[in-house]
């Protein structure tokens, strides 16, 4: 404010005759005026526009309303405004929660052409909430069959929509057995499923409705929509509903959401835009957005009072009584983690389950009560958004791709508060990763496979590692290096379930044998193999690169710990095809990352002979003779190179570094057995040089065979001190080992 009174009133104005220059001041002054009028006028204007939008509806609905018998829309100029007027007004900004009792009325009491009903039911978008008053009079109407079955089921499909619009919903839970009935229409029985699902409750569940399911099972066949409702059924009352159930389903219902879809969103997000207020009809979420999509719109918890008023006096009332309540505690009041404690047992999800992923609170629920029932409805949800929403999958969605990277980012922050993978993601992935062109959305999916849950190896050949490796061959550095990082840490997730669940007992209908300890170890055993296989082929594509070494290293730094660190009975070592590569590295942190991988492999074979020894008990797993013949022989040639000098001639590996003296001299080097120890090795020669530099500063022939005897050891001692503890750990543990006279030599060696 100071700096616009400053520049309103200068000590000395400038004059200024140049009609192109302009006068700061003055702009400042002038213009913040002109803007102030201009927004005024633009404010009015639209105050006009929306009392003009206001007049007209309610003029319309009063027409509406006042209809008493059959009229048609043609040469009906009047019924033909009034119906324009609704759609346009309802795609502008919502209908206002009064004019649904109306238009509901109306289109299902028959007095209007099927057509009409038609336009008026498309035209039902709400603005805020709907009157749960206003469903129950509709609902009234399909009682007397005076609309077409058409109309009847164009009813559904809308109410299953909006039906987390609606402001309550006890009224609508007591019709529960009215649409059950409905359930003999064939071409409604979908829908009314659909609705049911949404509406069940554990006191619905009878054997009377079980049986009835079951008869229309037996009539139509295994349809989804019917498997859907009996495996909600099943998990509410288990010992009520006895066939077997298939554990999952790609998709249960048909999408009822039609014209609404887009609609409901697109005003959502005009009315956010121009009056924030408006995000205040909406709990649970600590930042509204404005999104275009269905997902934004289930990841709020809609108000279930009359209005924001009722919400305020519900949260003024005493926290005792209502803590002490035995009914059901809805989800928008739930505020603090007390009430999460003090309502836990009697807490009412919401209807439609995406307004979990972004609660808190929920998610705490979710974690603490291990309901099936939530799993289930969240797993339908899900999957069938992640279907019909992903921008690759379906035509025209790659205009929505930002809004569809938020939602993956939601459900893989989900995924990580709830320390699982939904089964609903792993479908998803494996149905469209070999459609996926390995960009779009390249960080969201790679983060997703970190989560998919343990499945049965030929499931996971085709449906994720063979898609997988054909985007990984022939994409960029950068892309391998994303995929490299989220196999590791898909293997970190499924060795940490496994720590969790080591000492519990599986129930084997929830659980499947690849959870099994002995599932587990050959899922993860053939993730292993799959990286290694990659990564040998993926060193060759990119000249060893050391970027693409370090995660390729940093995998195998989880691999090399698995006994001992997760209590897994399993060790896979490198292929030659990274062991190589890395001992050869021009690179110290390779070099030593892969000395300290040594390390952890041998006290990891260590631990596992002596337990094996000792026959404390009988192990159900013992690691193969070539995982320790692999190991000797890796360890024989790092010691070959590093220390002895020795491994053209000794390392007896089938891809190793033996080579013929003959062959040897044919390279013009004229020292080549000493061509890879600690001194020059081409990832340590930069350590030698500086040592030679320090220990004698006055030389600057960099005589390399001055390190030698004592010096060797005190150039080792300047090497553990610049941080290679890798190289130190491998040295101590294994080189010590071979035999002191080997170790004296070794120092002595003439270079």
């Amino acid at each position: 404010m100071q700096r616009r009174e400053r520049s309103k009133t200068p000590k000395q104005p400038l004059q200024v005759h140049h009609k192109n220059q302009t006068d700061l001041s003055a702009w400042r002054k002038g213009g913040r005026t002109d803007l102030e009028k201009s927004a005024q006028n633009h404010q009015s204007l639209n105050d006009q526009k929306n009392d003009s939008n206001q007049d007209s509806l309610e003029q319309a609905l009063s027409y509406f309303e006042k209809i008493q018998d059959h009229v048609s829309l043609k040469k009906n100029s009047v019924l033909q405004k009034h119906l324009t007027t609704v759609e346009r007004i309802a795609l502008q900004r919502g209908l206002p929660p009064e004019g649904f009792d109306v238009l509901l009325n109306v289109a299902l009491s028959g007095k209007l052409a099927d057509t009409v009903n038609t336009r008026l039911l498309k035209s039902l978008i709400p603005a805020s909430v709907i009157p749960e008053t206003s469903v129950v009079s509709s609902v009234s109407w399909l009682c007397v069959s005076k609309c077409s079955a058409n109309i009847q089921l164009l009813f559904l499909r809308w109410l299953i929509t909006v039906f987390d619009f609606i402001d309550h919903k006890e009224q609508i839970h007591a019709l529960y057995g009215f649409f059950f009935s409905f359930l003999q229409d064939e071409k409604m029985c979908p829908y009314v499923c659909h609705l049911l699902y949404l509406l069940t409750r554990k006191e619905n569940v009878k054997p009377f409705r079980i049986r009835r399911l079951l008869d229309l099972q037996a009539k139509m066949g295994m349809q989804s929509y019917l498997q859907a409702l009996l495996s909600l059924y099943k998990l509410y009352r288990p010992e009520l509903v006895t066939i077997t159930l298939p554990g999952k389903m790609k998709t249960y219902f048909r999408n009822s959401e039609g014209p609404w879809k887009a609609a409901i969103n697109t005003v959502r997000r005009r009315n956010q835009e121009n009056s924030p207020l408006s995000q205040t009809l909406f709990l649970g979420t600590a930042q509204p957005q404005s999104r275009k999509r269905k997902w934004n719109t289930h990841l709020m918890i809609p108000a279930s009072s009359r209005n924001k008023n009722n919400l305020e006096g519900d949260r003024e009332k005493n926290s005792i009584d209502l803590y002490s309540t035995n009914e059901s505690f809805p989800v928008e009041k739930l505020q603090t983690f007390s009430q999460l404690l003090q309502n836990i047992h009697h807490l009412e999800f919401p209807s439609q389950m995406g307004s979990v992923l972004t609660n808190p609170l929920l998610l705490h629920y979710m974690n603490c009560i291990k309901d099936e029932s939530i799993y289930l409805r969240l797993y339908y949800w899900m999957g069938q958004t992640l279907q019909e929403e992903c921008t690759w999958c379906v035509a025209d969605n790659n205009r929505y791709e930002e809004e569809f990277k938020d939602f993956l980012e939601t459900v893989y922050k989900t995924e990580c508060f709830l320390q699982e993978g939904f089964s609903s993601c792993e479908e998803f992935l494996y149905k469209s990763l070999p459609l996926w062109d390995g960009f779009c959305c390249r960080s969201q999916i790679l983060k997703l496979v970190s989560w998919i849950p343990l499945s049965s190896f030929s499931e996971m050949k085709s449906h994720l590692y063979d898609p997988l490796a054909q985007l990984f061959f022939t994409s960029s550095l950068y892309f391998k290096c994303s995929v490299l990082e989220s196999l590791k840490e898909l293997l970190q997730n499924w060795l940490n379930w496994h720590m969790i669940h080591l000492d519990s007992e599986f129930d084997s209908q929830v659980h499947s044998s690849n959870t099994t300890l002995s599932g587990l170890v050959n899922v993860v055993a053939e993730l292993i193999h799959f990286v290694g296989r990659i990564s040998t082929v993926a060193l060759h594509l990119e000249n060893n690169s050391t970027f693409l070494l370090y995660f390729i290293l940093d995998f195998y730094e989880t691999v090399c710990d698995m006994y001992l660190k997760y209590s897994l009975p399993l060790l896979i070592m490198p292929p030659a095809g990274v062991f190589y590569p890395a001992l050869l590295s021009m690179d110290s942190v390779s070099l030593n990352q892969l000395c300290y991988i040594m390390y952890r492999y041998r006290t990891n074979l260590v631990a596992a002979k002596e337990n094996e020894l000792s026959k404390k008990k009988i192990l159900q797993f013992r690691f193969s003779s070539q995982t320790y013949q692999e190991y000797n022989q890796y360890t024989v040639a790092m010691v070959g190179c590093l220390w002895t000098s020795s491994a053209f001639q000794k390392d007896v590996h089938p891809q190793g570094l033996c080579m013929d003296d003959e062959l040897l001299k044919k390279t013009t080097v004229q020292e080549f057995k000493t061509s890879f120890n600690i001194v020059y090795h081409p990832a340590m020669m930069g350590y030698a040089v500086l040592f030679l530099q320090q220990a004698w500063p006055d030389d600057a022939t960099f005589n390399f065979s001055l390190i030698k005897g004592k010096k060797w050891n005190w150039y080792l001692e300047y090497l553990y001190a610049q941080g290679l503890k890798g190289l130190k750990v491998f040295i101590e543990s294994s080189i010590n080992r071979v035999s002191r006279a080997s170790h004296s030599k070794a120092g002595n060696v003439q270079v």
